[in-house]
């Protein structure tokens, strides 16, 4: 695989990107999550994804539950691969867990795979039986400034709700 003015050391362990005969999966697959060397470990940014379309299974009925998955975190070293990262999210499609189980386990996985400064995944989650369920956990590195951020964002999390309109 070729990427255009990337050499050995700033590839990472890609292997999915730019691969034109990618398996989608349908058992819960953490070990199909990327890393690449984040260019700029000095500096603190955001790195935001959103997935609308993802998809796992009620633990006890096993029928589909539907959410969009937002992910944010501020990279320390590494950063995820999109395309694994995608992957990886597909890959909950036959996974039965409950909502809050779901966010926890992908932002643990997250933090075993690229150790962020902070991390925080939110599910919102389609309603089932009239009620929907929103899950958000975080993740800031203890005895840090990213601990104390954590701190923060969990506190004053959803201060200000959106307005539902049976999403």
């Amino acid at each position: 695989m070729t990427m255009t003015g990337r050499n050995d050391s700033e590839k990472g362990s890609i292997s999915l990107l730019g691969n034109q005969n990618t398996k989608y999966g349908f058992d819960y697959a953490p070990d199909i999550l990327e890393t690449f060397p984040n260019k700029h470990p000095d500096n603190d940014y955001f790195v935001k994804f959103n997935c609308p379309e993802f998809t796992s299974l009620c633990p006890i009925t096993g029928q589909p539950d539907f959410a969009t998955i937002y992910i944010s975190y501020i990279p320390a070293e590494k950063m995820v691969e999109s395309k694994s990262l995608k992957l990886y999210l597909f890959s909950f499609r036959n996974h039965g867990d409950f909502h809050e189980d779901c966010v926890n386990i992908i932002m643990k996985d997250l933090i075993k795979l690229m150790e962020p400064k902070y991390i925080e995944v939110w599910g919102k989650f389609l309603p089932r039986g009239g009620l929907s369920i929103d899950p958000y956990c975080n993740y800031g590195i203890p005895g840090t400034k990213w601990e104390e951020l954590a701190w923060k964002r969990l506190s004053e999390h959803d201060l200000y709700p959106e307005t539902v309109n049976n999403r």
